[in-house]
């Protein structure tokens, strides 16, 4: 199997900084396909999809430290995961309502969460040298602020808590959020072997979540839905299940 490597560009308008460069890989056994990224230089790597090296219920970490599959790495690892997974199906929500300037983000989030999970799969019995390869820098949850406030600025203030809707993209990403939300407890579980910058930035990620959903549904005109009593919602129930009655 051979990995295409893509190259996105974010839009002018969105903020970014980024950290000094360096060469940053990412790992066959955490990944199972490589890419590997210097500056201009791209490679690829053939590599079995398939190892069996797993079939007794433990996984390598990087650094070769072998570890049950159950294990809180492994959890925080598969929410990592998820939410990525989640990110992508918002992504093409957005595209294919033409919100072009949200779905810019996204490439960016989702190959930092790649970082992240390379991060948190460093456990403390790895060399110097690997945890070196692993770092997670504080400017990426600062990027993150940057873009929350970008976003919020063209908001309404909000009045009402928020019910997830608003159109297929803003529930995705509302999904997300909560997706984060768990990720985050995962990632807090793993305590003093995990970076309090990879920390930080899981934690802006559900804010930043919160904030695009709320773009996409005034972006796709559809109105959100907000929180109400439940005296409220009990009489249009009511008036609803007569009118429809009373058509039948």
């Amino acid at each position: 199997m051979q990995i295409s490597v893509a190259t996105y560009e974010l839009s002018p308008d969105i903020p970014l900084t980024f950290p000094p460069a360096r060469e940053v890989k990412m790992f066959v056994k955490l990944v199972r396909t490589t890419n590997l990224v210097s500056h201009s230089r791209q490679y690829t790597q053939r590599v079995p999809v398939y190892t069996k090296t797993g079939d007794k219920g433990t996984s390598s970490l990087f650094g070769n430290e072998r570890r049950p599959k159950d294990d809180l790495i492994f959890q925080a690892l598969g929410d990592t995961d998820e939410l990525n997974a989640a990110l992508g199906l918002a992504a093409e929500y957005c595209k294919s309502s033409g919100n072009t300037q949200l779905a810019a983000y996204f490439p960016e989030i989702q190959s930092r969460l790649f970082d992240v999970g390379a991060h948190v799969a460093t456990p403390p019995s790895a060399s110097e040298k690997h945890h070196g390869r692993t770092t997670f820098e504080d400017v990426h949850a600062q990027n993150v602020e940057k873009w929350i406030d970008h976003l919020d600025s063209q908001l309404p203030a909000i009045k009402n808590f928020i019910l997830p809707g608003g159109g297929l993209a803003s529930s995705q990403l509302q999904v997300c959020r909560a997706i984060c939300r768990r990720a985050e407890r995962s990632v807090v579980a793993l305590g003093d072997q995990v970076s309090p910058s990879v920390l930080k930035y899981v934690n802006r990620l559900s804010d930043f979540f919160f904030v695009s959903a709320r773009f996409a549904a005034q972006h796709d005109k559809a109105p959100e839905v907000i929180y109400r009593k439940s005296k409220s919602y009990l009489q249009e129930i009511e008036d609803i299940t007569s009118k429809n009655s009373s058509n039948e």
